[in-house]
């Protein structure tokens, strides 16, 4: 590949990456949310967030998808749970939902983890992976619309993350699949509606004619 693509194709990315952080400022919420995924530097941050005092518990919400069964062969909010008991976090300030398989699933039977506790609720921080802020803050308005969402992850930029997490271009595809989602879900009920700026499209149409489509619907 030309350098002037491989550079075009990661200045798209940046402006991807971009476009799916949201740059909330963080403030105490009610409790908070950890979305299961494959990167469990995602319990990690949960668990820095509480020791800063930004929230009294957390769920850990996730079961296994196909990235994630080997990793975390017990369900990912299971791992995330026992990660976060290493890191300090006390039992009694974790709660565990294991069952969601998707970001409708991750807020809604979290939602239900906490009522079930008798935790009142009516702000949230979610904590994802950075490219994932977007998109659960689109769902969690869409399916618990009554509590503020506040979206955190680790602050790392884009170059920055790929050499932590020894992700190559697949980062690209993941992030093309979250995007698409963003576009297509709330036509089907399961998200609100979010403006998309001209040159993130542009940046999105041209990774898709790359090839960056593994992640799609």
């Amino acid at each position: 590949m030309r350098k002037e693509v491989i550079d075009r194709t990661w200045t798209d990315a940046e402006t991807i990456w971009r476009y799916h952080r949201l740059g909330h400022s963080l403030k105490k919420c009610c409790a908070a949310v950890a979305l299961g995924c494959n990167d469990l530097s995602v319990a990690a941050h949960a668990a820095e967030l509480y020791h800063r005092g930004l929230f009294p518990v957390v769920v850990f919400s996730g079961a296994n998808s196909r990235e994630t069964f080997d990793t975390f062969p017990r369900g990912e909010g299971v791992h995330y749970r026992e990660h976060a008991l290493e890191l300090g976090v006390p039992e009694d300030a974790i709660l565990v939902e294991p069952g969601a398989t998707n970001t409708g699933e991750n807020i809604t039977l979290s939602r239900e983890v906490l009522r079930a506790a008798g935790i009142s609720v009516d702000s949230v921080m979610l904590v994802s992976m950075p490219y994932m802020e977007r998109r659960a803050y689109a769902t969690t308005r869409k399916v618990w619309p009554d509590v503020e969402p506040v979206c955190a992850s680790v602050p790392l930029s884009l170059a920055e993350y790929v050499q932590a997490r020894d992700h190559g271009t697949e980062l690209i595809d993941m992030m093309i699949g979250d995007l698409q989602r963003i576009i297509e879900y709330p036509g089907q009920g399961f998200a609100i509606s979010q403006e998309i700026p001209p040159s993130v499209y542009a940046a999105y149409r041209r990774l898709v004619a790359a090839g960056f489509s593994s992640r799609m619907l």
